[in-house]
């Protein structure tokens, strides 16, 4: 192999590194959202753990975060927890924050 192809086997490898990074970081950060929305919601435990899965299936379904504040501000607005758009966005940078710390400390 020449140089040229082990650097571009290096830029491949730690590009596909970074994706999937960046998506555990997105899944992580789905579940503290769901967990954080559960104790608005006032949800037990096992409620808790079967809405933070919900959340980050919630994910799937477009590309963006728009499917996950919709879903989180509708679900917030039936239990009758008041809460707007620009919360939810705040709630979500703050857990991107958390989910990147725990992953880089490996939680």
């Amino acid at each position: 192999m020449t140089t040229f192809d082990d650097r571009e086997q290096a830029f491949e490898n730690k590009f596909a590194h970074d994706q999937e990074m960046a998506f555990r970081i997105t899944a992580r950060r789905n579940r503290l959202l769901g967990h954080w929305a559960a104790g608005l919601m006032k949800l037990t435990s096992e409620e808790t753990d079967s809405y933070a899965k919900s959340v980050v299936q919630a994910d799937f379904e477009e590309a963006g975060d728009e499917d996950v504040i919709r879903k989180l501000l509708g679900d917030l607005t039936s239990a009758g927890v008041e809460i707007d758009d620009a919360r939810i966005r705040a709630a979500l940078d703050a857990k991107t924050v958390e989910a990147r710390r725990q992953l880089m400390e490996g939680k």
